[in-house]
């Protein structure tokens, strides 16, 4: 239940955070390894034929209705139709699922006296604003015309309620505070609340519908939280890297369009000259496979051109505008706690066709508020060589930023290792730290503390209390060590060092609290050195989350709330953190979460009113319907079973609503999953679900299919393990057919699946593992599902998923996992679906349309659909029903009908 202001792709879960801009999840810290600081506090913003275009109800121009095994008789394989044009809907009671409206997300006042209630679009967007032409530059998707990221999501309105006692959310309308002032119809970005709770800053761009004002870019507004009246500051803001950022009460910082800019390059109509890339030099530069890449001059003038931007600071309460510093490409810009100063990132030339920004040649500055410079922290080259093991960094000055527990002093890490994880070294991590107000004197960094381990953060308490971070991967390896950032000299006291994979000995993470600057610090129970940690309680019975003291001083903590059946309970954020006041047990009081397998999750507000041994009050704070009434009597099951070799193995089974095997039997059943590495078979036999959660479904999950009344194994652990020195990826093959036949025997056991009715899926990784399973093991599946995969290693030759060796070191394994070249060995039908503007990492387009090729070229069943515009998950209304519809005719086609010649291979 993650928390953010810009709304992306949300899930169908309510959404809650408390502050302005320190977003935090609901549930716990994470990842758990960083500082939960002001969310701006580190700078590290900088990465790495078409259907047609149709409204997102505008049913009557679909191409395919709704079909049923009557209505679209299946042929066989010499008589298969044509592939359709235009795009097709699925079953109607898939259709509604998807369909379903969602919930406001909600943010709380840094006060704890309001609430806004952030109302959310139709969960889907039509295809045509996916079809905006976006620029692909270095790594980034640019919306041109708002000089934005392209494809982000948005709010439809904003509403303010009064916390009381009673109040229950959604609130209705009466008790509303709607923000209004506002052309009507606008987006909402960034929405964020100022630090003393009286203003909400967002910013607006119009839908570019034919009716709509032109698109351009976003403008920002702010609105007062009393009256709801909203107005206008600053126009022209640039919002690729960087977004609006408070500082203080009463002044935004913005990157901005420069004043002036001339007409964007123009693409030059024939070639210039050959591309030419040189290394002469023999310097070793490894690289996975990234997408979106510079190619040529022109791709350089573009980017320059489009994240070029001035910075400027705008008051609130008076308009007025104040330019910062010169035109630049600022990645990234993070005041102080205490709002006097600023830290800066920019990216400079030379740029690279080989890697993404965010290792292009990078400048970070210390700035006065009025944007004089008072020192330079970094100037750090073009980072082309930085290994490609798990671990491994950049050279330099890399985590830049504030304390959270200081008005104003740096902090930084630097890699003693060079960056490579593979090089002997102690420490291979030192961390720096340097107060703003002396930068300028000539004074040198302090070293604060030293790790052997590769650092990942610090959470900052106090001069007497932090916690520091420190991991390594290839031995699963965590350490998390206290130190008195006053007293450096006393060095580090390790608190837990433990096997991060071990889920069942993880001791939470410690909870935070807000201060007075508008940051977030650890929450020392009565100032001491005693925290609250809030942990899953992963154990053999399923996950159980708690909530304990842990003293420092002891090492021993004691239980205050533990999640209970049949309920799945979660911690959030406190409540009682205002104006810097001590956290006590007595009147502690925090948000919960509620669920069951049955019931959506709700929010709750819990109190110790007379501290832990009292009495435990709870009120409900919210009353969510269920997403998904149709199939809201689901039956789930977490079941257990066993592999052949000993490692115990975790699913979900799911039944349809009424389902009664006596009078129904086994079931068609659809398994989808994804497969894991791991060091440990304890570690990858561990149970990491609840029996109680609620399952909530996606609009492209297998769980649709339940209203289509199959049998729904989601999740089946499919671990690849090797101990010691051992590689996972060596027995890659005959592990993970021994899960799925030990998957596919449970079910058999259990009588609820017809196994001659089995098919499998998964989306990207889990896609390679299917075409895998139907490779390997084809007497298991009736057929197969594949979306957004990588199926030829070979053209990820620099390491994949968890594999860090590259093709050259383990020549085997690559080919070995690559079902592309076991393709004569497949017989079984697979449905390949891959969008068609894929961007991540190793999943481009061609390796699902190579893959099809070989497929066909050796006689196998199999169908490939490519999504226009779409990304590695797929958006629009019409290719997410178009893919359901695909979906939903491979298994009717394959897993129903026994009749077709096709289903019997």
């Amino acid at each position: 239940m993650l928390i953010t202001a810009c709304m992306h792709k949300l899930p169908t879960r309510a959404l809650v955070h408390c502050g302005p801009s320190a977003y935090l999840p609901l549930t716990r810290l994470w990842p758990r390894t960083a500082q939960p600081t002001k969310r701006k506090a580190v700078l590290s913003r900088a990465r790495g034929e078409h259907s047609p275009r149709l409204g997102p109800s505008d049913r009557s121009h679909w191409c395919c209705a709704s079909a049923t095994a009557q209505d679209a008789p299946v042929a066989a394989p010499s008589a298969m139709k044509p592939p359709t044009t235009g795009y097709c809907l699925p079953p109607a009671e898939i259709v509604e699922i998807v369909d379903q409206p969602p919930e406001p997300s909600l943010s709380f006042s840094p006060d704890r006296k309001k609430v806004m209630q952030l109302y959310r679009p139709p969960p889907l967007p039509p295809i045509s604003e996916l079809a905006r032409p976006e620029l692909k530059l270095a790594g980034l998707r640019i919306d041109a015309e708002i000089f934005g990221s392209s494809r982000m999501g948005y709010s439809t309105g904003i509403a303010v309620v009064t916390m009381t006692e009673d109040l229950m959310i959604p609130a209705p309308a009466s008790l509303e505070t709607r923000i209004h002032g506002v052309p009507e119809g606008c987006w909402y970005n960034f929405v964020q609340w100022s630090d003393d709770s009286k203003h909400i800053s967002f910013t607006i761009r119009s839908a570019g519908a034919p009716d709509d004002p032109p698109r351009g870019p976003l403008e920002l507004w702010v609105a007062d939280v009393e009256t709801g009246a909203a107005r206008p500051l600053l126009p022209g803001l640039n919002t690729i890297f960087d977004e609006p950022t408070w500082m203080g009460n009463d002044t935004i910082i913005n990157a901005v369009v420069p004043e002036g800019l001339g007409p964007a390059p123009v693409k030059p109509p024939s070639a210039i000259g050959p591309k030419v890339q040189d290394n002469t030099s023999g310097k070793k530069a490894q690289a996975r496979t990234y997408q979106d890449l510079l190619k040529d001059a022109y791709d350089e003038d573009t980017f320059e051109y489009y994240t070029n931007t001035e910075l400027v600071a705008v008051q609130v309460s008076t308009g007025k505008v104040t330019k910062l510093g010169p035109s630049r490409l600022y990645t990234a810009v993070a005041p102080s706690p205490d709002g006097e100063y600023l830290l800066v990132a920019w990216l400079e030339r030379p740029f690279s066709y080989n890697v993404p920004c965010g290792r292009f040649p990078k400048r970070i500055q210390l700035w006065d508020k009025t944007g004089k410079v008072l020192h330079e922290l970094a100037s750090l080259p073009l980072a082309e060589d930085i290994p490609i093991a798990f671990n491994s960094c950049r050279q330099g000055p890399r985590s830049v930023g504030w304390r959270s527990d200081k008005p104003a002093e740096l902090v930084w890490t630097e890699a003693q290792d060079g960056g490579d994880p593979a090089v002997e070294a102690s420490p291979r991590d030192i961390v720096y730290t340097m107060p703003a107000n002396v930068a300028t004197n000539g004074t040198g960094p302090q070293q604060l503390a030293q790790t052997d381990l590769r650092c990942g953060g610090v959470f900052w308490g106090n001069e007497d209390l932090a916690l520091i971070y420190e991991s390594e991967w290839k031995t699963r390896r965590s350490i998390v060590s206290t130190f008195a950032p006053g007293k450096p000299e006393q060095g580090l006291q390790v608190l837990f060092d433990r096997n991060y994979e071990d889920a069942y000995t993880d001791p939470g993470s410690p909870a935070s609290r807000r201060t007075s600057l508008g940051t977030y610090v650890l929450a020392m129970v009565d100032n001491q050195r005693k925290l609250l940690m809030q942990g899953s309680g992963a154990s053999p019975e399923g996950n159980r989350p708690f909530l304990d003291v842990l003293d420092l001083e002891t090492k021993q903590s004691q239980r205050l709330w533990q999640s209970s059946p049949p309920f799945l309970e979660d911690t959030g954020s406190l409540l009682n953190d205002q104006h810097d006041k001590p956290i006590t047990l007595k009147g502690l009081s925090m948000l919960f979460t509620r669920e069951t397998n049955l019931e959506t999750t709700q929010i709750y507000i819990k109190k110790w009113e007379g501290g832990p041994d009292g009495p435990l009050s709870e009120r409900l704070l919210t009353h969510f319907p269920h997403p998904h009434p149709s199939i809201k009597n689901l039956q789930k099951e977490v079941i257990r079973y066993k592999r052949d070799d000993g490692i115990d193995m975790t699913a979900t089974l799911y039944l349809p609503p009424g389902y009664n095997q006596e009078t129904e039997g086994p079931l068609p059943c659809l398994i989808w999953a994804y497969p894991r590495e791991f060091k440990s078979k304890d570690a990858a036999g561990q149970m990491r679900k609840s029996p109680f959660s609620f399952s909530s479904i996606g609009d492209t999950s297998p769980l649709l299919w339940l209203a289509r009344r199959y049998a729904i194994l989601d999740g089946p652990t499919m671990p690849i393990v090797a101990e010691g020195d051992e590689e996972p990826n060596n027995t890659y093959v005959e592990q993970l057919t021994a899960s799925a036949r030990a998957a596919v025997q449970e079910l058999e056991r259990r009588g609820v699946a017809d196994t001659s009715k089995i098919a499998v899926g998964g989306h990207s990784y889990g896609a390679f593992m299917a075409a895998n399973l139907l490779a390997h093991a084809p007497e298991l599946f009736a057929c197969g599902i594949a979306r957004s995969g990588a199926y030829n290693r070979t053209l990820t030759p620099f390491g994949f998923q968890a594999e860090e060796r590259t093709l050259w070191e383990a020549t085997d394994t690559y080919i070995n996992m690559s079902p592309y070249l076991q393709a004569h060995k497949i017989k079984k039908p697979l449905l390949l679906i891959h969008g068609e503007d894929d961007n991540n990492t190793g999943t481009f387009p061609m390796q699902s349309e190579r893959f099809y090729a070989a497929l066909k070229g050796h006689g196998a069943p199999c169908k490939l659909v490519i999504l226009p515009h779409e990304s590695h998950g797929y958006r629009a209304r019409e290719s997410v029903m178009h893919t359901l519809y695909e979906m939903d005719q491979w298994l009717q086609r394959f897993c129903e009908d026994k009749q077709t010649p096709m289903a019997k291979l």
